[in-house]
């Protein structure tokens, strides 16, 4: 059995306050996109849980990827057989993304369907908070706003699907505490879930902001760059997605494939 988790990427970003337990407390939209990875399970030989990852290598030991923590997690409670799971990435990677993330909840509800654990929704999303903050968005993978560290969500009505969405991922990789080490929490002039549910699509360059491009952008100036190349190219809006590097834009019609070539791994969504 196998499942496809997806990406997603933000549609405004901003950090509003420091946490007493040291993390931030952020307003974000999140919004799938259909970059995906694969994940396929089976019953396993060893006991407890294996994991093989094929396309891009991760630098991380398997017991601290997120698919083991969700079987490690289940486990707990429900007395797992041992199973197998065979990840195939194609998410970018340190890319603001949220792969790691998509395939630790996707794995939750792999294993739910694969084991007859009957779980509910809302109990999926109970043991993916335990995972990461942004992971409870990828068990619906629907359009939401998200509060709190990621993980306070509210379902909304958003289809952008009359749009053409490019995706770049340059080389530049970017970790999370990077991201958050230059970052000055402040309250937003406008909220970003008003903005993309009641502004026009054309009036966002000027108002949806991503607080994560003033603190990247002077360590980086390439992504400003592809931010910049996107506008001149057509973009109606063009953004960094969470903490970075990916770069993407909505048209209304494609650049050409052409043209966007030299900056990094560019994907051409047809469908949003």
């Amino acid at each position: 059995m196998r499942i496809f988790p997806c990406a997603k990427i933000n549609l405004g970003l901003n950090i509003v306050s420091q946490r007493p337990d040291g993390y931030h407390n952020l307003e974000t939209v999140f919004y799938p996109v259909l970059i995906k990875d694969d994940l396929y399970i089976s019953y396993g030989k060893d006991k407890g849980c294996t994991l093989e990852v094929k396309g891009e290598d991760i630098d991380c030991d398997p017991e601290k990827n997120l698919v083991v923590k969700a079987y490690n997690l289940l486990n707990n409670d429900f007395d797992l057989p041992p199973l197998h799971f065979t990840l195939t990435k194609k998410i970018p990677m340190q890319a603001g993304m949220g792969g790691g993330s998509s395939d630790g909840a996707y794995a939750i509800r792999l294993i739910n369907e694969y084991c007859y654990l009957d779980l509910s929704t809302e109990q999926m999303e109970h043991y993916a908070a335990q995972l990461g903050a942004d992971c409870v968005f990828f068990i619906k993978s629907t359009p939401a706003y998200a509060e709190g560290i990621g993980d306070k969500l509210t379902d909304i009505h958003l289809d952008l699907s009359d749009y053409k969405l490019v995706v770049i991922k340059p080389t530049i990789s970017i970790s999370t505490r990077e991201a958050f080490a230059h970052i000055t929490p402040q309250q937003p002039q406008k909220n970003c879930r008003d903005i993309v549910l009641n502004q026009p699509i054309e009036t966002w360059r000027q108002d949806l902001k991503n607080d994560f491009e003033d603190s990247i952008f002077p360590q980086y100036p390439k992504l400003a760059e592809i931010k910049q190349k996107l506008y001149d190219f057509g973009a109606i809006y063009a953004a960094m997605s969470g903490s970075g590097s990916t770069i993407f834009g909505f048209f209304k019609e494609y650049p050409s494939p052409y043209s966007l070539k030299d900056y990094g791994d560019v994907y051409y969504l047809f469908k949003t």
